[in-house]
């Protein structure tokens, strides 16, 4: 049971596995995406199609008629990964073995909707670490005892880098634990709930840059918003003869920090030899690529030889956060 190519490591992986047979794949219906609204099959959908395996995509797991189709099938395990619907304690006690969730936090840290984004955003210290945990299905919200974890550094992880490298971590460890459910080794421990954090869904809102924070936040916030929404900040540039001062609103890629700011105050816009940097807290913030409103992906060197042609060396103007309506 899983939607998005996070689910679809584990679907690649026990379908590989020998020691049992997939039975049914369970997946959210088609839903409208693109700019013509056209119905797209989920990630899981498709790989399930090209492994000639039957695909159930029912609205809710809640109504006597999803639960009779499910029960038919007899199932041993239900193994889910980012399934995306509610799982009834009807459908959590039709399976003889057990009901497993691949879960990408290390429980019970990170509970919630974007556990690898918001492992990115709040790992900005050195050594902090992301991973991910099977755990045994609770009705509370990723509260079920954890039978396994395993996870790895962040360090220079984006959001998205972060998302693969945790599918295949997972898609491993649930194979280990399902074997050993089999082998009837496996044990689950209960979470401590006065250790759980949350990890909210992530919005556009966001990816709205705040510069008043120390540059190792900025940079953290930059990649756990990386690829979707995308960190932005709007440019107020300072060209000697602007009046009033142009506006530019950014998306951008993760940059580098630079050398401390001395007195230049939090949100200052620089252009010096290495090119494009704003003022966080504490140090410089250069910029690498980015994509103004409008145009294509570019180096922040040649939105500095285009659009910002003309802009004086040293303090040339201030990033903020887009204000509604931008």
């Amino acid at each position: 049971m899983g939607t998005p190519e996070f689910a679809a490591a584990s679907l690649q992986r026990l379908a590989a596995w020998p020691r049992g047979e997939i039975v049914a794949v369970y997946t959210q219906p088609d839903r409208p995406a693109g700019r013509g609204h056209k119905l797209a099959e989920s990630p899981v959908k498709k790989l399930a199609l090209q492994l000639g395996l039957p695909v159930m995509q029912p609205a809710s797991l809640k109504t006597a008629e999803a639960q009779a189709e499910l029960a038919a099938f007899k199932p041993d395990l239900l193994a889910v990964a980012a399934y995306g619907l509610i799982l009834p304690d009807a459908v959590l006690a039709m399976p003889t073995l057990d009901a497993v969730n691949v879960h990408a936090s290390l429980l019970p840290g990170l509970r919630g909707a974007a556990p690898i984004q918001r492992a990115v955003i709040d790992g900005w210290q050195p050594g902090a670490r992301a991973g991910i945990s099977i755990m045994r299905i609770a009705s509370k919200l990723d509260a079920g005892p954890v039978f396994a974890t395993d996870g790895t550094v962040i360090g220079e992880h984006t959001a998205g880098s972060l998302h693969d490298a945790l599918a295949g971590i997972g898609a491993e460890l649930l194979v280990r634990v399902v074997d050993d459910i089999l082998d009837g080794k496996a044990r689950a421990v209960e979470q401590d709930d006065a250790l759980a954090t949350y990890a909210p869904k992530i919005s556009k809102e966001d990816g709205f840059i705040d510069w008043t924070l120390p540059a190792a936040e900025v940079h953290a916030r930059v990649r756990g918003v990386t690829p979707w929404p995308g960190a932005r900040t709007v440019l107020e540039t300072a060209r000697p003869d602007d009046n009033p001062r142009q506006s530019l609103l950014l998306i951008l890629a993760p940059g580098r920090i630079g050398e401390p700011t001395g007195s230049a105050a939090p949100g200052s816009l620089r252009v010096d030899v290495d090119g494009l940097s704003v003022a966080c807290a504490d140090k410089w913030y250069e910029f690498t690529a980015v994509r103004p409103q409008g145009k294509k992906d570019m180096s922040a060197r040649d939105l500095l030889n285009g659009i910002l042609r003309g802009l004086p060396r040293g303090i040339a103007g201030l990033a903020r956060a887009p204000v509604p309506g931008e």
